[in-house]
């Protein structure tokens, strides 16, 4: 059987880059060179698409972050572009070469040589905007190519967060008590905005940039001066923040899902944070964090769990692939949808890998899983009626 030359785009110009350089660096670690041909497409932070010398590789995910930040302090550009053809046709990918010479900057030179990439399937592994958020989804659908995971819309009411709150609740879908405010508003009336929301909920709240992943941004506050704080760095992420109120005490459980039409969900996880909370450095940085596979639920919760996992998954017409994550109330057993996922880390270390591994689903297993759903998907899009007669 003929090779799929897949094409695994990855890195960035979001504040999860490095987090996808070492999702990316476990997909070429695990992909079955007999059915498949990985082509190494990566973001650069700018925004240039360039074809690396060869794909991150697979260390452990603090590692990898470590070393994408070194890199940030000396960033120099790929010689070698590449450009997405924004049309349906054999070639995927408009190559140049540069030559920039000995006493040329890359910036100033010419093409010295063009040419075309074909590839026949796509694995976006490009977290946060710019890349999760329907962005790049958009210009994959231009193309006409098969692409892992999830669509343009599910992508988007998937990143963000407002928009995905508002799906859930048409949706019947228990989630905690939550405001959204603009950054601009914020800015304009600072004073205001912290009177309203200190009197309309209750502390400790969480504060989110709505667009962004992997606990990017997101701070706790325990009152109106960590507040401001908060909505600071919040703001620095995005123009719209969501506030929730904590359900505290309470244990973050997570579930996979994978399929189209039909999901199915893996077993249920828990996190036990290292910190106060499952933040950036708990998920990457800090090696005491655990995670408790399969979690200790009762019979009940566990079915709870998975149901509420694929309800939020089609709540978004998700398609693929994602992760869907949990607050239970330790007073009160109650469970609340905190938030969905749609391209979850892939890291070593990643609950997503982790959950179907526990539930049967090997990593190699699940790449070609996801493969397959997304082949699927683009031959039932491809039954679309493109004229009205």
């Amino acid at each position: 059987m003929k090779r799929l030359r897949i094409g695994v785009i990855y890195g960035g110009r979001s504040g999860e880059h490095e987090v996808s350089l070492a999702s990316a660096a476990a997909i070429f670690a695990h992909l079955d060179r007999e059915r498949y041909e990985p082509v190494p497409i990566r973001i650069e932070r700018d925004g240039h698409w360039v074809l690396p010398d060869r794909p991150p590789m697979l260390e452990s995910p603090a590692a990898t972050i470590e070393q994408g930040k070194d890199e940030r302090r000396r960033i120099t550009r790929s010689t070698r572009e590449v450009h997405l053809l924004a049309h349906p046709g054999d070639e995927t990918m408009l190559l140049i070469q540069r030559d920039p010479g000995p006493n040329t900057s890359a910036e100033d030179t010419n093409p010295a040589m063009v040419s075309t990439l074909a590839l026949d399937i796509i694995f976006p592994i490009v977290h946060g905007p710019y890349g999760e958020d329907g962005t790049l989804q958009g210009l994959l659908e231009l193309s006409n190519i098969p692409y892992v995971g999830a669509g343009v819309v599910a992508s988007a009411a998937g990143m963000d967060k407002a928009v995905m709150k508002e799906l859930f609740t048409a949706s019947g879908l228990p989630i905690v008590k939550h405001e959204v405010i603009s950054r601009r508003a914020f800015r304009e009336d600072a004073t205001g905005v912290l009177s309203e929301l200190s009197t309309r909920m209750t502390f400790p709240l969480f504060v989110k940039p709505a667009n962004l992943g992997s606990s990017v941004g997101i701070s706790q506050a325990v009152d109106r001066s960590t507040l401001a704080k908060a909505l600071d760095l919040a703001a620095e992420f995005d123009r719209k923040i969501v506030i929730e109120e904590a359900v505290h005490p309470c244990r973050e459980i997570e579930c996979g899902v994978i399929g189209n039409e039909q999901p199915h969900a893996s077993v249920p996880g828990e996190i036990v944070p290292a910190g106060d909370f499952y933040d950036y450095e708990a998920k990457y940085l800090n090696a005491r964090s655990k995670l408790i596979i399969p979690a200790a639920l009762t019979t009940k919760q566990k079915t709870e769990i998975a149901s509420l996992a694929v309800a939020a998954f089609q709540a978004i017409d998700g398609a693929g692939m994602a992760r869907v994550d949990f607050l239970v109330s330790t007073n009160t057993g109650k469970v609340f949808i905190n938030e969905i996922n749609t391209h979850p880390g892939f890291t070593t270390i990643s609950m997503f890998s982790k959950l179907w591994a526990a539930s049967g689903m090997t990593y190699p297993v699940m790449l070609d899983r996801l493969v397959e759903l997304a082949l699927q998907r683009h031959t039932d899009n491809q039954e679309r009626r493109t004229t009205p007669w």
